[in-house]
């Protein structure tokens, strides 16, 4: 019975540990300028403030960029879309249990979507738009599937925006 307790009471610890560091992690990244990989990180402190509209052709075939939410002064990762010469920013797994704990900032882009994007130090005020449907979103939904899915076919992507599982958001300027 001695040796069963000790090793719960190691177990417990262990947990406790790990819930402490990604307590202090999470609290440390707030304050950052910016998020730390897949953590959500602070408002942005640093980057050049661009006014004009670039050709957005140079983050088609980037993987991620980071965006901060101006309304909760948060910043993320997050992949990105180019279709029609428009940007667009996607949250899935919107109906998922995990979705629905970890995925609060669509929530919070929907009630205000002041937003900063930021690529290569450069910052663009932006406002995220939900959208539902457009024309752009068969191409969108193809750049989610060419850029992070590895070409796989979707019999019907739509579906997915449809059913509310996929939330697409497009970066419209102010």
């Amino acid at each position: 019975m001695g040796f069963i307790t000790a090793i719960l009471k190691f177990i417990i610890g262990l947990i406790v540990l790990l819930a402490v560091t990604v307590g202090i992690t999470m609290f440390a990244a707030s304050f950052a300028d910016g998020p730390w990989a897949i953590i959500s990180g602070g408002s942005f402190s640093t980057g050049e403030v661009v006014n004009e509209e670039p050709d957005w052709t140079f983050v088609k075939d980037r993987q991620e960029v980071e965006f901060e939410l101006v309304a909760t002064g948060r910043s993320r990762t997050t992949w990105i879309m180019v279709a029609d010469g428009r940007v667009f920013i996607p949250s899935g797994y919107m109906n998922s249990t995990v979705g629905k704990i970890w995925k609060q900032w669509p929530i919070d882009a929907e009630s205000d979507g002041r937003a900063i994007l930021r690529v290569d130090g450069k910052l663009y005020h932006r406002n995220l738009v939900r959208i539902q449907e457009d024309p752009a979103l068969p191409e969108v939904l193809s750049e989610v599937a060419r850029k992070y899915l590895g070409q796989i076919d979707i019999p019907d992507p739509l579906a997915e925006v449809r059913s509310g599982n996929l939330w697409v958001f497009e970066m419209v300027r102010p």
